[in-house]
């Protein structure tokens, strides 16, 4: 039988995800709207950004964006031929690619942080104290922690932001 307090989460739950796609909406418009890289490709230069050597193998790229396996095989397809990727074969196991952020993928993602940053300040930062910040880091970490999240385990306690580590 559901907690007496479950319809309270059931709101948040709603909320959190009604906020998503509605701040991720406008990310995507002000980037389109100031001539810079998607959304969808912030997600994924912005993840090399973070990665050593900013290479990932593609499976732990995929695992770490919206992308799923086919998804990401194609959007860093993509991203290669705009050269902002590179994608490598692995030395020891050739079934195995990484993609590797390549300087004018660091460009683009520079660019694109600018105006990423400034909507974010306006839409989210804005709204909320850093009391009411904390607390929604920490709940958001007691969801993610007994999740098996593979290579985004390591930052879930790690205090990262969307900008860019190049």
């Amino acid at each position: 039988m559901p907690d007496k307090n479950s319809h309270r989460q059931h709101v948040a739950w709603r909320l959190f995800l009604m906020s998503h796609s509605i701040l991720t909406k406008k990310v995507e418009s002000a980037l389109e709207e100031a001539g810079c890289i998607s959304f969808d490709t912030y997600d994924v230069l912005v993840t090399l950004s973070e990665a050593q050597d900013f290479s990932l193998k593609m499976g732990d790229l995929a695992d770490a964006t919206f992308f799923s396996n086919s998804g990401i095989s194609r959007r860093v397809a993509r991203l290669e031929q705009s050269g902002l990727i590179k994608r490598t074969r692995c030395k020891d196991d050739g079934r195995v690619f990484y993609a590797t952020l390549t300087r004018a993928g660091k460009t683009s993602l520079r660019k694109a942080w600018n105006v990423y940053r400034e909507v974010i300040d306006q839409v989210f930062v804005r709204s909320m104290t850093g009391n009411d910040a904390e607390a929604m880091i920490e709940t958001l970490r007691s969801v993610l922690r007994p999740i098996d999240l593979g290579i985004l385990e390591r930052w879930i306690d790690e205090d990262r932001t969307d900008a860019p580590m190049c």
